[in-house]
């Protein structure tokens, strides 16, 4: 498989895990028992920097940041697919660190969280690994 193709699929699953993630992360299930916990969340209010402001707001808000880089990371994906070879290859420090940051995303995701987006980031990581190993031996 070209370098091409996988940064084109890396592309692909990465605008699937930003809807997932922004459909689903302030999902709250009322059998996992949390309810009172969320609402006390979502109404404490507190005084930071000159702002009053919320837990659950901060992370709705970091929650809206991931979706946004999920987002980001699938643009650069796409482009980083439709570059000719040459550059591909003279791109290896970015190709790689790429590559890297999700496969430090994946094993987050295996710590923290659950099978879906832990799959998921395994196969865009592995997708970027494999892309960024095939344009760096200008096999593309």
């Amino acid at each position: 498989m070209s370098a091409a193709l996988l940064y084109r699929v890396a592309a692909a699953l990465l605008v699937l895990f930003a809807a997932g993630h922004q459909f689903g992360f302030r999902q709250v299930d009322a059998q996992w028992g949390v309810t009172t916990l969320i609402d006390g969340l979502k109404t404490t209010r507190f005084g930071v920097q000159g702002a009053t402001r919320t837990f659950w707001g901060f992370f709705s808000g970091l929650g809206f940041i991931v979706t946004t880089l999920y987002l980001f990371s699938a643009i650069v994906a796409w482009q980083l697919g439709g570059l000719p070879s040459a550059t591909q290859h003279s791109l290896r420090l970015v190709l790689w660190t790429f590559a890297g940051c999700y496969v430090i995303i994946a094993l987050l995701s295996w710590r923290y969280f659950f099978l879906v987006p832990s799959v998921l980031a395994s196969v865009v990581a592995l997708c970027l690994i494999l892309a960024a190993w095939r344009a760096s031996a200008g096999a593309v």
